[in-house]
């Protein structure tokens, strides 16, 4: 299966009763919570549906956030304002069907975060994570993140280094 055969879009009402992930804590979220805090505007959410199955494969939020500027390493501060906090996205939570792993959509649904996160009207310098294991910290810092902060899986990355370059 190829990233084409994923369409990415917001939440809608469509069933997710049947989408199972590797962490039961994120497909309870999934099921239970997240249209909650999309209403209450604490996260926007987007899933990655299956095309020939009409299936939910995998989701992502992201919110606001900021980052204490003095929790970032000096390298990435250089030559910014001298801001006690700067502006960020946190992508939330990202999960993939169990039926749908190895299949480079873990990478895809970041990709359309950090778009997003860079497309917004809102200034947003960095996107941040909090890893929620090993293999979510692998997973991002395979794709830029960087650690930051006395918090364990805390990764940030700013954003002018996860888009392609024009």
């Amino acid at each position: 299966m190829t990233p084409g055969s994923f369409r990415i879009l917001p939440l809608d009402g469509r069933d997710r009763s049947g989408f199972d992930c590797a962490s039961e804590a994120l497909s309870r979220y999934f099921h239970a919570q997240v249209t909650q805090d999309v209403r209450r505007r604490i996260a926007a959410s987007y899933i990655a549906l299956h095309q020939a199955a009409d299936t939910i494969a995998g989701f992502y939020t992201l919110s606001a956030a900021d980052i204490l500027l003095t929790e970032l390493p000096a390298e990435l501060t250089r030559r910014l304002p001298r801001y006690p906090t700067l502006p960020a996205a946190r992508l939330g939570r990202l999960a993939i069907d169990h039926r749908f792993t190895g299949q480079k959509l873990g990478a895809t649904l970041l990709a359309d975060a950090i778009l997003r996160a860079a497309g917004s009207e809102v200034a947003v310098f960095a996107m941040v994570v909090d890893a929620k294991d090993a293999q979510a910290e692998a997973f991002y810092r395979h794709h830029g993140f960087a650690a930051y902060s006395s918090a364990p899986g805390r990764l940030v990355a700013p954003l002018a280094s996860l888009l392609p370059r024009a």
